[in-house]
């Protein structure tokens, strides 16, 4: 007989059009009615997920979490997904949506015994097939979701999901919505047997959600007169797991390789101070769990494990799918802000005492010398330009200027002063800037000793034949004095890689719509912001005396710093250019001032490679081939664009620090920076989208501060590369000035991974407290071996991983073993699973 499995569930949202504690009062009461229901109701079943609902129902109603534990072991309550809370499905990094599992499934593990194997996110707006492998390797065999809402782009609305790495998982695309209206539900069971009676399986959700209510007595009186009533179809209360063991033997699935995007694109963008708060916090937590695990297993400090899970609980809530993408009200997003600044302050209370720990053994000062100490975490040498302050013992209130020269082992290394954060008018407060090569999970030592000059030195860089021409070692940059954009890009005596202009601010028509559900694209220029002349750009800048309007600000052995000011309307920018003496990356630096309405904020930057460019970008591990067309896209920490060249294939790469929008049109990448959309501004019907009546305030108004870093070379060399640039510029190495006491034992790397390519995606003490997990991932796409070598531990394992290939380790630090295991801590049957012993 053919059966439709009827999901009984609540979508309750922690925060949207509230804020969190109406939330809780909303999961309360809707949780304690379905126990009701669940208790009188024989065969009904109740299904929700989320953990942070039940940790709130355990915390301000335990009695009700007791009936629902109990539920639980009686089968009439399921616990439904597993993860820690439905977040965006976009702009996490693939570590985090293994945490948003295994913070989830510990909990409901511990509390309820139970491990859901249907993942659902039924509310985020699109979907990377990066959670393809990571799903599988948690245990995951299925996955139910309902947008995009275009269905025609998929063969079916059930099939094979394929991963990067060809991994394989059943998935199903929920028919209208995840919710029905009260006293309906048997409308939207009877509207979908007369719709699909030739199926002979079906799945329907139903239940009052949004800001939960979940089942009713009235819907369920009406849904059991209908189960009563003969028919082609049994109509049962169902779960996720229930449906999909049926699913293979029922129908023949298809499959479908590639994103599940795009939908609601304006949410790549709206809210940029959540989003680049959440990127900080990510790569601040990430970053310092590796010097933690480094400094605990060398004894230095115990773990703080708790403290760490406080911080991720922050980061979790805030990846929420109402919270990431920008759609809630304001109350909700200040609040988010509040969350995201309580994890990045934990943290780096947490990062400062590991970094102590790590910088035991290191000798004292000599006389006249100021010591910089660089942590470099990540487990390979990182080449880059690095920057501390310090004070000097004494202020200088002569004429001359007190110049730090950096020194390695007695060497002097390339550097230079610049300006200090401080504003102090006086020779005290010193900023360094030095290149270096860092090596591996270590202290790495530099000390400053200054000397005298006459006078600070003079930035310049001459304007030839109409153009501010930049040439370096490796890199040739002309700068327009009369536009402040960059004209030509060339590395290693090339031509160049930009057509002229490149990284203009353009201003594009937009709506009030955060989610912007009318478009996949933004592409109408209003305007954009042009050089101001100079007695403007003096006035905005805060000068008495009247400057270029593009200048050069800093220069030294290091790099030269141009900076340009623009204007747009109501609004202002401020755009640096950071080129270096030895290597091909610029930085480009904004700090914008914006006061537009109802206006998206794109940097234009054209190529070469025109209508042949290849646009790709960085997800949730793996890489993701971008639509070409125009159409808005969405990527974490790089895009890159390939072409054809007269010195061949180049790759064109853009890292960032916090933006996940971008476009791709005809040779012109566009990356999106602000939109000034309402706060949970809804289109309905042909209503206004915002109330007419009064001032409304929009989003992201005020001051905001991006960085980029270009870069460009052969295409198979930046392929590999790119992955741990941008690994290096979002979890930095952490540098301080400090003076050591000289005791302690000095220890050298913790950690190393002996290739160019395979990225260190965790190191983290493993959630029983017992050893430490490694997780490792493969960026390009290609089979490769890597060794990981922890010296300390006298271990060093080979490990081939294969294409995108995600890869979990336990170390066990008595017995000095490598072990395999699945991102649920637990060993798995992969290959390699046996311990790996010391050599």
């Amino acid at each position: 007989m053919k059966k439709l499995h009827l999901l009984s569930n609540a979508h309750l949202d922690p925060v949207w059009q509230w804020e969190w504690d109406e939330g809780a009062s909303a999961a309360i009461s809707t949780f304690r009615a379905a126990a009701d229901f669940c208790e009188e109701y024989e065969g009904y079943i109740f299904n929700h997920n989320e953990a942070i609902l039940y940790q709130w129902i355990e915390e301000y109603e335990p009695a009700l979490f007791a009936r629902i534990q109990t539920l639980v072991q009686q089968g009439k309550w399921h616990i439904m997904g597993g993860w820690y809370l439905q977040p965006d499905c976009n702009m996490p990094s693939g570590e985090s949506f293994a945490r948003q599992i295994l913070l989830g499934r510990e909990y409901f593990r511990e509390k309820f015994g139970v491990k859901p194997t249907t993942a659902i996110n039924f509310d985020s707006f699109g979907h990377t097939r990066g959670l393809v492998q990571i799903l599988l390797q948690a245990g995951y065999d299925s996955y139910i979701f309902m947008r995009p809402d275009e269905f025609p782009a998929l063969p079916a609305r059930d099939f094979i999901w394929e991963g990067y790495n060809g991994s394989r998982l059943m998935a199903h695309k929920i028919e209208g919505s995840y919710n029905s209206a009260l006293g309906k539900a048997h409308e939207k069971i009877g509207e979908w047997l007369d719709r699909h009676g030739d199926e002979p399986i079906g799945l329907i959700l139903w239940g009052v959600g949004n800001h939960g209510g979940g089942p009713s007595r009235l819907d369920l009186d009406r849904i059991g007169e209908m189960m009563r009533r003969p028919g082609e179809f049994e109509l049962v209360h169902s779960t996720p797991e229930a449906y999909f063991r049926e699913l293979p033997q029922a129908k023949v699935l298809p499959s479908y390789a590639g994103d599940l995007n795009p939908r609601f694109v304006g949410c790549y963008t709206s809210m940029i101070r959540v989003k680049q708060r959440h990127r900080k916090l990510e790569n601040e937590l990430y970053v310092t769990e590796k010097m933690l695990s480094a400094a605990a297993l060398r004894h230095a400090l115990p773990y703080p494990a708790e403290e760490l899970r406080a911080a991720l609980r922050d980061l979790m809530t805030a990846q929420f799918h109402d919270i990431l993408p920008g759609t809630s009200i304001q109350p909700a997003e200040e609040a988010s802000l509040h969350l995201l600044s309580h994890g990045l302050e934990t943290v780096s209370r947490l990062k400062t005492r590991a970094f102590f720990a790590l910088s035991a053994g290191q000798p004292k000062a000599r006389p006249r010398e100021y010591p910089v100490l660089v942590y470099n975490p990540h487990p390979f040498p990182v080449k880059g330009t690095f920057e501390c302050e310090f004070m000097l013992e004494d202020q200088n209130w002569g004429e001359g200027f007190s110049n730090p020269v950096v020194y390695r082992d007695g060497v002097p290394t390339p550097c230079q002063a610049e300006k200090e954060e401080s504003n102090l008018n006086l020779d005290w407060r010193k900023r360094v800037v030095f290149a270096a090569e860092l090596a591996p999970s270590s202290i790495n030592r530099f000390d400053c000793r200054i000397e005298m000059l006459d006078n600070k030195p003079v930035p310049v860089l001459p304007e030839v034949n109409g153009a501010y021409r930049f040439r370096g070692e490796d890199l040739e940059v002309a700068i327009n004095p009369r536009s402040g954009l960059i004209d030509e890009y060339r590395i290693h005596g090339g031509e160049s890689l930009l057509r002229p202009g490149a990284f203009a601010a353009l201003a594009i028509r937009d709506n009030e719509d955060p989610w912007r559900m009318d478009t996949h694209a933004f592409r109408e220029i209003a305007g954009r912001f042009e050089l101001m002349d100079p007695a403007e750009g003096s006035a905005f800048s805060g000068t008495r005396t009247t400057l270029p309007t593009v200048r050069v600000i800093e220069d030294g052995a290091v790099r030269t710093v141009v900076e340009a000011v623009f204007r747009y309307r109501d609004s202002f920018l401020v755009q640096t250019y950071k080129l270096p003496k030895r290597g091909t990356e610029v930085e480009i630096g904004l700090r914008v001032y914006w006061n537009e309405k109802d206006t998206m904020l794109k940097l234009a930057v054209p190529t070469v490679f025109g209508s042949h460019g290849r646009f790709r970008g960085q997800t949730a591990f793996g890489i993701s081939d971008l639509p070409e067309d125009g159409t808005e896209a969405v990527a974490q920490k790089w895009v890159a664009v390939l072409g054809e060249t007269p010195e061949g294939r180049r790759m064109l790469t853009c890292i960032n620090d916090g933006t996940y929008g971008c476009d791709y049109l005809d040779g012109e990448l566009r990356l999106s920076l602000l939109r000034s959309p309402g706060y949970c501004a809804h289109p309905i019907g042909d209503r206004p989208i915002l109330a007419q009546d009064r001032f409304s305030p929009r989003i992201d108004q005020g001051e905001h501060r991006f960085t980029f870093w270009l870069n460009a070379g052969e295409a198979g060399d930046r392929a590999v590369r790119i992955d741990r640039e941008a690994a290096l510029h979002n979890e930095r190495p952490y540098a301080l000035s400090f003076f050591p006491s000289g005791d302690g034992e000095l220890s050298g790397k913790l950690l190393e991974l002996e290739d160019e390519a395979v990225q260190l995606s965790a190191f983290k003490q493993s959630e029983d407290g017992n050893g430490y997990i490694l997780r490792l991932f493969e960026p390009t796409g290609q089979a490769r071996s890597t060794a990981i070598a922890i010296p300390a531990l006298g271990l060093r394992e080979e490990v081939r991983l294969n294409g995108f290939e995600i890869a979990t380790y336990r170390i066990d630090p008595k017995a000095g073993t490598l072990q395999s295991v699945d991102l649920d801590e637990y060993p798995t049957s992969r290959e390699g699973a046996n311990p790996h012993h010391a050599q």
